[in-house]
């Protein structure tokens, strides 16, 4: 989902008529001005009118709040659906989001770009279901047989990233594959006429190919960290009302996904009518991925710095970025004792 013009172009129109938003809504609380309820920087208090401008995918964080009841912020609350972290990063750097998340991987390609975004958590959860798949037909056993063969995948993703790391694991690299970028609809729509040998994806894109015959050749489950990260505007962190204001938000974040986990079943029904997917599609891979590692936000650490240095290691090892770059500038830890104040509570 990554072309080559993302590291050209950072900048976006400003408001909700940015480059593929397809949805703008504005959450206004009748609720008390303070959020002594949930923790903020030095108990700063959220003013009502206080406006925190927040990215999201279909179906994501409004919903997953708004099911746990935790959608009556103190402060107004505006959300703005965009179809990828890279889109999200260029709405930070242009001053029209204030919050969103993304793999560990869009904010690689921030630095690069000299882009205005800092990295204040980590949500770690499960790695099930990013593999790579072959057709029902095919005869490949490893990856190793995928030499001189058309392999699509989503470019600057998790799906690049552990592509490489497989070609890697058996002595081979990108030019050794005939490596397609293709986005996930397109990839489905190639990969089912047959116009791929295999293909890098993630997401429910792989059950819906699996019902018509395909197989997983390998499983990133061990590769990836399962690390993604809450990106935030420098801006929005130094001031005082929205700082406090992403601090509750963080909170909520936390009690929703907490939530989540306790009620699978309600989650997936409601979840799947908004992305239109298929309940059952949605249930399996929620609870496959509670099997090997529940969701949560943690505050920043060595751990989480040095996972998204290996991936920007990897990506400049493998040409993908032009130049070795340095993680650890993206990360703003004003947030880590909010965050472990939550979690105690």
């Amino acid at each position: 989902m990554f072309t080559n013009w993302l590291r050209q172009n950072f900048i976006l129109p400003l408001g909700c008529l940015l480059l593929a938003t397809t949805a703008c809504s504005e959450v206004k609380s009748t609720s008390p001005t303070t959020i002594a309820a949930n923790p903020a920087p030095s108990e700063v208090a959220a003013s009502d009118t206080t406006q925190l401008r927040v990215a999201k995918y279909k179906g994501g964080w409004d919903l997953s709040l708004k099911l746990a009841g935790q959608d009556n912020f103190p402060y107004k609350t505006q959300f703005t659906e965009f179809t990828g972290g890279n889109l999200m990063v260029q709405a930070i750097n242009a001053g029209a989001i204030d919050l969103a998340s993304a793999s560990e991987i869009p904010p690689i390609f921030a630095i690069e770009s000299k882009a205005s975004v800092k990295i204040i958590a980590t949500l770690k959860g499960p790695t099930t279901g990013q593999v790579v798949l072959v057709p029902k037909n095919s005869t490949a056993k490893n990856i190793a047989d995928l030499k001189g063969k058309k392999v699509g995948y989503v470019k600057a993703t998790t799906a690049h990233y552990f592509l490489i790391k497989m070609l890697e694991k058996v002595g081979l690299t990108m030019k050794d594959i005939n490596a397609i970028p293709l986005s996930i609809p397109d990839g489905l729509s190639a990969f089912r006429k047959g116009e791929l040998d295999a293909w890098a994806t993630y997401g429910y894109s792989i059950p819906q190919a699996q019902k018509e015959g395909a197989r997983v050749l390998e499983s990133a489950k061990d590769i990836l960290s399962g690390n993604f990260v809450i990106i935030a505007s420098p801006n929005a962190i130094a001031d005082s009302q929205k700082k406090g204001a992403i601090a509750d938000f963080l909170c909520r974040l936390q009690k929703s996904q907490n939530w989540r986990e306790s009620n699978l079943k309600e989650w997936s029904k409601t979840y799947s009518t908004a992305i239109n997917v298929d309940e059952g599609i949605v249930y399996q891979d929620a609870q496959q991925g509670q099997k090997q590692r529940r969701q949560e936000i943690l505050p920043i650490s060595d751990e989480a710095i040095a996972s998204q240095q290996k991936v920007a290691d990897t990506f400049f090892q493998a040409g993908v970025i032009p130049a070795k770059v340095e993680v650890k500038q993206l990360w703003d830890n004003s947030f880590n004792e909010d965050i472990n104040k939550c979690k105690s509570n």
